[in-house]
């Protein structure tokens, strides 16, 4: 029997994985392969328990010898096979051979497809949970170019066994997905999950990209969607505006993060980043080679008006892309929480640049009573890495400057904060630019919406151009105004 869950407005209909799979089976112009290495040939084995298989299977194929893998798809050049670089050989491999053994004339309606997974299980010793690259590269007119749809998940389940299973449906969710709802791109992503319980499995990034989904889909918005679907805790997206894997991103670096709304960036946003990377980089170990920078903004940031605004959010991912920036969208509201996640990929020197007022919500007890340990506990696994804070100071009305010297804290943390601001844990920025400490960046958005002049010299150089020209946070020409 499908599975009855509440929708959007109404209730939904969930087909089951059989049905799924046989309506696919069943629909005489799919045609494709199947390539799957790592933990069995989980997905395909759906499609033949379902039926009706012998006219939608080319083949299936499991490479599981290496030495087989690369004779088919090529050496990696960092030898690894659980990786993007991998799964994208397969998908190409497969769809060239697809067109190179089936004659069109004799297939007029055909449309081709590959679907390829390669994933590393569970280990024996059940250190490692393990992860995988699952994509699918596919038409859905004969005669177009191809689209593709590439996930990397992380097994969560503590059995091989169950991973594979898991690996299985999430296989046939994504290519009924990619059949019968690519024109609805959110839906197809909160599908994925179909009949798998969250806790199974952890998507952290996705790429969509081709024809069918060049003017509709822009990867930024669907990496907030994992975040706000629940699938994953935090995303990263390069300046080119598609995900990118953290653990590929992260991987042994040094990490410098500056947390904020960026509602819009101004010049106190790149003075911060600028001179506290310029400090970063005299730290001991830090290697300017092996250094990332990360602008973040948090999901409860994104919610401070209220509803998430996806232009809104659009709105500062380009300027913060357009600038050249990495950037970051996360779940972790406490400071701790986002070193708890950079500790998963590196072991090297952080860093976090931050404000006045951020420091001392740092030092705010009612953030962490959810902890059995409290503060304490945050701060063990804040500040127990090797971590430091730049504080960027703030001006006072009658120009006097709030430092770490002289920032307020609860009477209860004082002897706490003296304690990680004396053991160099906290860090004065001191080659602030002092003409532009009174840039608000609240101030600049009203200016922006309210059609006010000056807000441009705000900005660092070529944003307010963009702003302009995109129309960005409302934004109104002179000429629109005056109409």
């Amino acid at each position: 029997m499908p599975e009855i869950i509440p929708g959007d407005k109404e209730f939904e209909t969930i087909p089951s994985i059989k049905d799924k799979a046989l309506r696919i089976n069943l629909n005489e112009n799919i045609y494709g392969t199947f390539a799957e290495i790592g933990a069995g040939q989980e997905t395909v084995r759906n499609f033949f328990r379902a039926g009706g298989a012998s006219g939608t299977i080319a083949k299936t194929i499991s490479a599981y010898d290496k030495d087989f893998s690369d004779a088919i798809y090529g050496v990696e050049k960092d030898g690894r096979y659980v990786t993007e670089s991998r799964l994208k050989k397969m998908l190409t491999h497969e769809i060239n051979l697809i067109e190179e053994r089936i004659v069109r004339e004799n297939h007029p309606d055909k449309m081709f497809f590959a679907y390829a997974n390669t994933v590393a299980t569970i280990d024996f010793a059940k250190k490692y949970k393990g992860h995988g690259w699952i994509g699918i590269k596919f038409q859905t007119k004969p005669d177009e170019e191809y689209s593709e749809i590439i996930l990397h998940i992380r097994f969560k389940e503590n059995e091989a066994v169950l991973q594979q299973q898991t690996l299985g449906i999430l296989g046939v969710n994504l290519v009924y997905g990619a059949f019968y709802k690519h024109d609805q791109p959110r839906k197809l992503l909160r599908y994925l999950y179909d009949h798998i319980d969250k806790d199974k499995i952890e998507i952290d990034t996705i790429n969509f990209s081709g024809p069918k989904f060049e003017k509709t889909v822009d990867n930024r918005l669907m990496s907030l969607q994992l975040i706000r679907n629940g699938m994953t805790e935090a995303v990263i997206f390069g300046p080119d505006g598609n995900n990118i894997l953290p653990a590929r991103i992260l991987y042994k670096k040094n990490v410098l993060a500056l947390r904020g709304s960026f509602r819009p960036v101004t010049k106190v946003n790149i003075d911060m980043f600028e001179k506290s990377y310029e400090m970063f980089q005299k730290e001991n170990r830090v290697d300017p080679e092996k250094t990332l920078t990360i602008f973040e903004i948090t999901l409860s940031n994104l919610r401070a008006e209220g509803e998430i605004d996806e232009q809104d959010f659009m709105d500062r991912a380009r300027l913060l892309c357009s600038l050249g920036y990495t950037v970051m969208i996360s779940n972790f509201q406490e400071y701790y929480k986002l070193v708890e996640y950079f500790s998963n990929y590196t072991r090297n020197r952080m860093g976090l640049t931050m404000g006045v007022n951020n420091l001392v919500d740092i030092f705010d007890e009612k953030y962490y009573r959810h902890l059995s340990g409290g503060i304490l506990e945050a701060f063990g696994k804040l500040f127990f890495k090797d971590l430091k804070v730049y504080l960027y100071p703030m001006r006072n009305e009658d120009g006097t400057y709030v430092t770490s010297d002289n920032l307020k804290v609860h009477p209860r943390m004082k002897e706490l904060y003296k304690f990680f601001k004396y053991n160099g844990k906290v860090v004065d920025i001191e080659n602030f630019n002092r003409d532009i400490l009174t840039i608000f960046s609240r101030e600049v958005l009203r200016m922006i919406e309210q059609g006010e002049s000056g807000w441009e010299k705000m900005l660092p150089p070529g944003v307010a151009e963009i702003i302009k020209e995109k129309s960005l946070f409302g934004c109104k020409t002179k000429e629109k105004v005056a109409n």
